[in-house]
């Protein structure tokens, strides 16, 4: 991402204009861009008009809009950003108060417009713009017949394609049908590798699976590199990395990204700090649970006392709906940013973050036990 201009008012108000670069920038949008926002971009509006005969032609004409923001909308599989809302200026083309879908497109500059730029939404800007911070990780996770091949960056993990490959039993007296099998789904695994993985730019690329099966694969893997006289497999083998998994399901990526051997590789990368925080989170909670809390009542109390060594957050919950909640959180984390706490913020889109979800989306781990917090308070929902 590239920042472009930043102007905020004494009052937090103002706007950024930022030129997005690839899809991982669409996601940080999509967490930035909140309901209430306006957006000015370029964009392609359908033009209806009558000629002089009284027929009636179409046209579609690049236009600049902007937009009040009432919906935001994220595909991950492609990357595409869209955002609909009203006009809230008036070009020959739209007037005001039409509606109209933006769609951000890489590379092409706009502006963010917010009434307020809160510290959480100026510290993501501060991020997104370092380009140091971005990591690249491949992963091919697999069982006997399915294979999921993945994406992992900082802030999300993409399934890119699932595999799924019949394989018969192996019978007794042969084996040919068994072996054709597997030989279709090795070749099915290895195109889809080829087809979403770029070698030459990719850090660590993973192959996980239960038993020996990633023995076999990478065996047929390389194999099938030398016959094609694929010089960028053949370049970048040092790469690949083998890790035992209960399974070949996405889930099982959290085992892989767990594994000591990956865990050092992917030492600097932020996902490795949310597996690896969120591991301290459940082992203090065994141990010590007394030091491990979670549910915003929880936690907050906590903080009142002083008492937060590592907050834990999911970036959900800077997306709500509700404003008042929002600011709740972003509170929390500005208050903690200042003290010796530290603040991980967890991508929902990583295996991390989903499960830091199922624990309300937000934890954290105490310097110091707290005995009766479940006494104060009723389980708390949110």
């Amino acid at each position: 991402m590239k920042l472009i201009r930043k102007y905020i008012e004494k009052d937090s108000s103002g706007y950024i204009k930022l030129i997005p670069e690839d899809s991982e920038d669409m996601w940080h949008l999509y967490n930035l861009i909140l309901k209430g926002d306006r957006i000015n971009a370029s964009t392609i509006r359908g033009i209806k008009s009558e000629t002089a005969t009284g027929s009636v032609s179409s046209e579609r004409v690049r236009t600049r809009l902007t937009i009040l923001v009432e919906e935001v909308f994220f595909d991950v599989q492609v990357g595409v950003l869209r955002i609909n809302g009203k006009s809230t200026q008036q070009n020959k083309y739209v007037q005001i108060g039409q509606y109209h879908t933006l769609d951000l497109e890489v590379n092409q500059p706009f502006e963010i417009y917010k009434p307020d730029w809160d510290f959480v939404s100026l510290q993501r800007v501060s991020e997104i713009c370092d380009v140091a911070k971005k990591a690249d990780v491949a992963a091919v996770v697999m069982q006997e017949g399915l294979a999921n091949l993945c994406l992992i960056t900082q802030y999300m993990t993409i399934v890119k394609q699932r595999i799924q490959v019949p394989i018969p039993r192996k019978r007794f007296g042969s084996s040919t049908l068994h072996e054709k099998g597997f030989s279709n789904f090795f070749q099915k695994v290895y195109t889809a590798i080829k087809q979403h993985i770029d070698f030459s730019f990719i850090k660590v690329f993973i192959i996980a699976s239960p038993g020996f099966l990633r023995e076999e694969f990478v065996e047929y893997f390389n194999s099938a590199a030398l016959r094609n006289e694929d010089k960028q497999i053949i370049e970048n083998k040092s790469k690949i990395v083998l890790i035992h998994t209960s399974s070949g399901h996405k889930s099982a990526l959290e085992e892989v990204l767990r594994d000591p051997v990956i865990v050092a590789k992917l030492a600097t990368t932020k996902y490795a700090l949310e597996v690896s925080t969120l591991d301290k989170f459940y082992k203090m909670m065994n141990s010590d649970p007394n030091r491990a809390v979670y549910g915003y009542k929880h936690v907050l109390k906590a903080a009142d006392m002083g008492a937060i060594g590592t907050l834990l957050i999911a970036d959900t919950l800077f997306r709500s709906p509700d404003i008042s909640k929002r600011k709740t959180y972003v509170n929390l984390v500005q208050s903690l940013s200042k003290t010796r706490s530290t603040v991980v913020i967890f991508s929902s889109l990583h295996v991390s973050g989903e499960q830091l979800n199922q624990l309300t989306g937000v934890a954290a781990i105490l310097n110091f036990p707290i005995p009766d917090l479940d006494e104060d308070f009723s389980a708390d929902s949110e």
